[in-house]
């Protein structure tokens, strides 16, 4: 048996006009094993991950698959090798249903004609390996992100990989869900299947890795083997210097004047909300398990659902019919999919920065947006080559960077942030809260839904509590410990 079933050596990369994505890049994953990749936003990962899979070709660098060299050219040369790749956004097909998408590319034939008691057998048992209950005949696009995440990998598990590449697999699953993939993985890994896993979250490098490699700046820093490496110098390896975590300090108190008062809204999916008050100033989160109603909330405030109820906005009241509603009146949403709802991908940077304050003026130069735009980025630590790139071409935490910068440029002044911090690494987390505060200190309301229960506690002023649909209860980080909050999440009530 060769000594790894990966071994990519010495690669590097770059992307017109002027952006180097790696440098000198190196990654060996053994049979067997769960190795994980690190790094911050930038830092190369999804580029690396994009090489293996054949989707790019790299500048410079060599390559071996069970110690044999290859030359991918193309996502099905990697796949004839034996590599399963599941990307963070999602390449499903949104109007075919799960069993057409498991096995588009390899459909089982008979005779030249597609078996469908074969290949609904196939599918049927791949969803059953990693416990997924959604339906074989549902259309993806009818699935929540979480059940999208598991069909994903449901479909990687359809073929005979030898390496199935996972990136930010966690990223919209809960708790429940998360530990049937990482069953699943044990399961793959026990019987020889190699796994590349992705993720910003030590603690489940932790639980399910057997070694990480490191990267910063487009190189590799090191390899660690998990059980032997403490999380200082996994994170010191990371960000390359002493860099602010997401630690609870000292906050200052909200002002006395409500930016939103909800006394009822009432909305799809059994949305109830009573009693919700935003001040300007203050930073408050919504915590709760997926499909609790976090962002049906969101959503209903911002006018893309439909709601009932009484609410003031800046003390007037706030009936939002539709998205523009909202931006008029100074509200800002930051949507849990940013590559469909927050962004125009092929647009550039400066452009996508100025959208929604281009309609408060008649001309715009390009000048003035770019003006605009530039030390917005910069405050919030943007990596990108130019102004003028796409923003498809930027890593997905940068792109999210750019869809908050849209409602930092247009001056909103209530903030509604839906899983901000979806793929970004600990420092990119850090400097998106430290703006987020920045703003509520000048005057802003912030209102923000997270799985990450951490990052509430440590930068918001209260959490609300949300469970099947309703506000159930409030606390105060300042003084409730954080178990307290977990629980409530969990059971829908004070612990």
């Amino acid at each position: 048996m060769n000594d790894y079933v990966l071994d990519v050596s010495h690669v590097s990369k770059r992307f017109p006009p002027n952006v180097v994505a790696l440098v000198d890049a190196s990654l060996q994953v053994r049979p067997g094993e769960v190795h994980c990749l690190l790094g911050a936003n930038g830092a190369g990962k999804s580029t690396l991950l994009k090489i293996v899979a054949g989707a790019h070709r790299p500048d410079t660098g060599t390559m071996q698959i069970d110690g044999k060299p290859v030359d991918l050219r193309t996502p099905q040369d990697a796949s004839g090798a034996g590599i399963a790749m599941i990307y963070q956004e999602l390449d499903l097909i949104p109007q075919m249903t799960v069993e057409e998408n498991l096995l588009l590319g390899h459909t089982p034939r008979r005779f030249g004609i597609i078996s469908r008691a074969r290949r609904r057998a196939l599918a049927a048992a791949a969803l059953e390996r990693i416990g997924a209950t959604f339906a074989l005949t549902a259309r993806v696009e009818t699935l929540s992100i979480a059940n999208q995440q598991l069909a994903a990998i449901a479909r990687a598990l359809t073929g005979a990989a030898k390496l199935v590449v996972m990136d930010e697999p966690s990223a919209a699953l809960n708790e429940t869900e998360l530990e049937k993939v990482f069953q699943v993985i044990r399961e793959i890994s026990a019987a020889g299947v190699s796994v590349l896993y992705v993720s910003h979250r030590l603690n489940e490098i932790r639980e399910i890795g057997d070694r990480v490699t490191v990267l910063r700046a487009g190189q590799t820093v090191e390899t660690f083997d998990v059980a032997a490496v403490d999380e200082r110098t996994l994170v010191s390896a990371v960000v390359g210097e002493s860099h602010e975590l997401l630690e609870r300090g000292e906050h200052a108190p909200p002002r006395d004047t409500l930016a939103l008062r909800v006394e009822r809204l009432d909305g799809p999916a059994g949305l109830e909300i009573r009693d919700l008050e935003v001040r300007q100033g203050e930073v408050v989160g919504l915590a709760g398990l997926n499909g609790a109603g976090r962002t049906t909330l969101l959503k209903a405030l911002f006018g893309v659902q439909p709601s009932t109820g009484e609410i003031e906005l800046f003390g007037e009241p706030y009936r939002p019919k539709h998205a523009m509603d909202a931006i008029r009146r100074g509200i800002g949403l930051v949507p849990e999919n940013r590559k469909t709802e927050g962004l125009v991908l092929d647009a550039p940077i400066y452009r996508n920065a100025t959208l929604a304050h281009i309609r408060r003026h008649r001309w715009l130069s390009h000048r003035r947006m770019k003006t605009l735009t530039h030390p917005v980025l910069k405050q919030l630590q943007t990596k990108f080559g130019s102004l003028t790139q796409p923003v498809r071409q930027l890593s997905g935490g940068n792109q999210q960077k750019i869809v908050l910068a849209k409602w930092v440029i247009d001056g909103a002044r209530l903030l509604l942030l839906d899983e901000p911090s979806r793929g970004l690494d600990i420092g990119a987390k850090a400097d998106l809260y430290r703006l987020a505060r920045g703003l509520a200190e000048e005057g802003a309301a912030v209102l923000v839904a997270s799985s990450e229960l951490e990052e509430l506690y440590a930068n918001c002023n209260r959490i609300w509590v949300i469970h099947e649909g309703k506000n159930v209860v409030c606390f105060d980080p300042a003084v409730t410990p954080s178990l307290d909050i977990q629980q409530a999440t969990i059971i829908g009530r004070r612990a």
